[in-house]
C-alpha cells in the first residue's frame, strides 16, 4: 500500500475536506431521518443494480431526504482503478459499496470515519462482529459503515440425498465426510458421475476462497494479522507438526480430491461445481446465502434445499466466511457529509429491510437480525451472519491465484502440506505489503 509523495499530499487534503464534513455531523443519528439534508450522493459498488435501485427506490418513498441517491454497478474487478482514475480526475463517487475483500485494496482511497463521529461502542453495538474488518489499523475509525451481509450456506438436493437414504443435510464436516460412499457414484475406473460436493479442487468450485477461508477460520486460523510493527501480514496456522490448525485444514480440503481415500468424491475434470448442482449432478453445493434466487430462477425443477454452513462437531463457537458490505467514503468526494448521512439511514429499520429483501442479503445491523424472517432461506442467513466472519485479504484475483497454487502443490504431490502453507503464506504477505 506504497503510495508517492505526490499522492500523499493530495489524499491528505481530500481526506482533510472529509473529515471535516463529517464531524459537522458527529451527532448525526440515524433517529434524526430527514432532518437535514442529504443532498446529491453518488454511489459506486459492486452489487447488482436492480436490487439496489429497488432498495433506493423503497427508501426514497420513506425518506425524501433519500431521494437524491444513485447508484452506479461496477465490475469487482476494476473498482479499484476505476476509483483511483476518478480521484485523480476529480470525479469519485460520495460512496463505495463494496465488501472486505476489496477492503485492503481501497483503503488507501478511503476517509475514515473518525471516531468523533462514530464511536467504537456504538460501532461494535450496532454492527455484526465481522463489520471489525472496517475498523482502521491505527484505531483512528472506521473505513466502512456496514450495510449487508452474504454469508456462505449448504445447498442440498433434496431428490439426491433422499433416494441415497440421507434424512438431512450433514451439520458438520464429520457428517458430511460419511456420506461419500452413500452419495457418490463411480465407475469401477474411478470416474465420478455424480459427486456429493465440490471441494478439494480450486479452480473448478465456485466459491473455493471462501470454502477454504471458512475451514481455516473454523480452526482458529485467522489468515491475515497485524504484527507488532503495524504490517499486516498473512497466517495461515501452520507448524512444524502435522497437527497444525492450518495443516489440519488443507488436508481435509484436498482429500475429497485424492482417489486413494474413500471421501474422493471430485477432481478438476469435472464441470464448475454450481453447473453441476443446477443440472443435478451434485448433491450438496457450497454457496452464497444470495445465490438461492439463481437456482430458484435458473432450473424449475431444482428441489433445493439450504441450511447452514458445517461445523466442526468438536467446535465451541460457530463460524462461517461471509461477505460484509460497508458504505465507504472516498477521498475527493464532493458531498462526504451527505455521503454520511445517507450510510447512516441506510442503517434503519425500512432500509435494511428493504436492502435485505431486494438483494437476497442479510441486514448488517444487529437489531434486524434479531426477529426470525419466515422465509426460510433469509432465516438461514440472518442466523449466519451472528457469527460470519473473514479476513483483509489481497484483491480476490490475486487470492484466489495464489489459494489455487496452493491447492493444487497438495493435490498434485509437487508440495507437502506443510510446504504449500509456507509458499503460499510467503506470497500472501508479500502481496499485502504492497
Amino acid at each position: 500500500m506504497r503510495i508517492s509523495l505526490f499522492q500523499g499530499i493530495l489524499f491528505g487534503i481530500f481526506g482533510l475536506g472529509a473529515v471535516i464534513g463529517l464531524f459537522v455531523f458527529a451527532t448525526y443519528t440515524s433517529n434524526g431521518s430527514g432532518k437535514n439534508a442529504v443532498g446529491t450522493v453518488v454511489i459506486w459498488g459492486t452489487l447488482p443494480k436492480d436490487a439496489l435501485q429497488a432498495t433506493l427506490v423503497a427508501a426514497g418513498q420513506v425518506d425524501a431526504s433519500l431521494k437524491s441517491v444513485s447508484y452506479v454497478e461496477k465490475s469487482p474487478a476494476t473498482l479499484v482503478t476505476d476509483l483511483a482514475a476518478a480521484i485523480a480526475t476529480g470525479s469519485a463517487p460520495d460512496l463505495v459499496l463494496a465488501s472486505q475483500e476489496q477492503l485492503h485494496a481501497l483503503a488507501k482511497f478511503i476517509a475514515p470515519v473518525p471516531l468523533s463521529t462514530l464511536s467504537i461502542n456504538t460501532f461494535i453495538n450496532t454492527f455484526v462482529g465481522e463489520g471489525r474488518l472496517f475498523a482502521a489499523p491505527d484505531g483512528t475509525g472506521y473505513y466502512g459503515i456496514p450495510f449487508l451481509v452474504d454469508p456462505l450456506v449448504l445447498f442440498s438436493n433434496r431428490s439426491i440425498l433422499s433416494s441415497s437414504g440421507v434424512a438431512q443435510p450433514p451439520a458438520t464436516w464429520e457428517a458430511l465426510t460419511g456420506l461419500v460412499p452413500k452419495t457418490a457414484l463411480l465407475t469401477p475406473s474411478r470416474q465420478i458421475t455424480r459427486a456429493l460436493i465440490a471441494l478439494g479442487t480450486y479452480n473448478n468450485i465456485r466459491n473455493a476462497r471462501g470454502i477454504l477461508s471458512s475451514l481455516f477460520l473454523q480452526t482458529g486460523v485467522p489468515l491475515s494479522a497485524y504484527s507488532p510493527g503495524g504490517y499486516l501480514a498473512a497466517d495461515l496456522g501452520n507448524g512444524s507438526g502435522g497437527a497444525s490448525p492450518g495443516q489440519a485444514a488443507l488436508g481435509f480440503y484436498t482429500q475429497f480430491a485424492d482417489p486413494s481415500k474413500i471421501s474422493y468424491t471430485w477432481n478438476s475434470s469435472l464441470p464448475d461445481s454450481r453447473q453441476a448442482f443446477l443440472a443435478g449432478d451434485l448433491a450438496l453445493y457450497i454457496g452464497y446465502a444470495s445465490e438461492s434466487r439463481f437456482f430458484a430462477a435458473a432450473n424449475l425443477n431444482l428441489d433445493f434445499n439450504v441450511t447452514p454452513l458445517p461445523q466442526r462437531a468438536t467446535a465451541p463457537e460457530k463460524s462461517a466466511y461471509g461477505l460484509v458490505y460497508a458504505f465507504m467514503i472516498p477521498r475527493g468526494a464532493k458531498n462526504p457529509a451527505g455521503a454520511y448521512q445517507a450510510a447512516v439511514l441506510f442503517t434503519n429499520s425500512v432500509e435494511q429491510t428493504a436492502a435485505a429483501s431486494a438483494t437476497g442479503l442479510a441486514p448488517a445491523v444487529l437489531s434486524q437480525l434479531a426477529p426470525t424472517p419466515a422465509d426460510p432461506v433469509a432465516a438461514v442467513a440472518y442466523a449466519e451472519a451472528l457469527y460470519a466472519g473473514g479476513w483483509l485479504s489481497p484483491e480476490p484475483a490475486a487470492t484466489d491465484s495464489v489459494f489455487s497454487g496452493m491447492i493444487m502443490d497438495v493435490i498434485s504431490g509437487r508440495l507437502n502440506l506443510q510446504s504449500a502453507l509456507v509458499s503460499a503464506e510467503q506470497s500472501l504477505s508479500s502481496l499485502l505489503q504492497r
